[in-house]
């Protein structure tokens, strides 16, 4: 792959040779054109692209910020629901069972 890019030359600047290939659209950049991220090389094109697609993935998902909220209140209520009838089942026990006569 090294001798495609020596005769390879940028997209952006045709004067310059290429430095590295875009993983993303297969197109020829110089060392400006290219930058890493994420431990990847893209160029500049592409790495906006991919913010657009996360930010529009966002958008297009308000749900996503809801649902935990969502999911946090059903289960506040839940445990809310547990103590409150573990309460009233012990509030049902006789008081001569906590006195200790229904022992005798």
């Amino acid at each position: 792959m090294s001798k495609v890019i020596a005769k390879s030359t940028c997209l952006t600047h045709p004067s310059r040779s290429a430095a590295a290939r875009c993983p993303v659209c297969r197109h020829f950049f110089c060392e400006e054109c290219i930058t890493e991220h994420d431990g990847r090389l893209t160029c500049a094109q592409c790495l906006r692209d991919a913010e657009n697609k996360e930010d529009e993935t966002i958008r297009r998902r308000p749900w996503a910020v809801v649902f935990p909220v969502l999911q946090f209140g059903i289960g506040l209520l839940m445990i809310w629901m547990l103590f409150y009838y573990s309460a009233r089942f012990l509030m049902l026990i006789p008081t001569s069972f906590h006195d200790g006569t229904v022992w005798e």
